[in-house]
């Protein structure tokens, strides 16, 4: 059975693709995007399998 890390990260509205691109090369799949604590702000939430 597959065992799973998660990661919880803010990400800035107007860099959204840089940031989520940065996080999968470095293996990490989005799971849910949702709305921070301001408007600029989103709050993203990953996962990737454990090695």
């Amino acid at each position: 059975m597959t065992q799973w890390e998660y990661l919880t990260a803010p990400v800035l509205v107007h860099a959204t693709k840089q940031i989520l691109d940065n996080f999968g090369r470095e293996g990490w799949e989005l799971v849910q995007i949702v709305p921070g604590m301001n408007p600029e702000n989103l709050v993203a939430y990953f996962k990737r399998p454990i090695a």
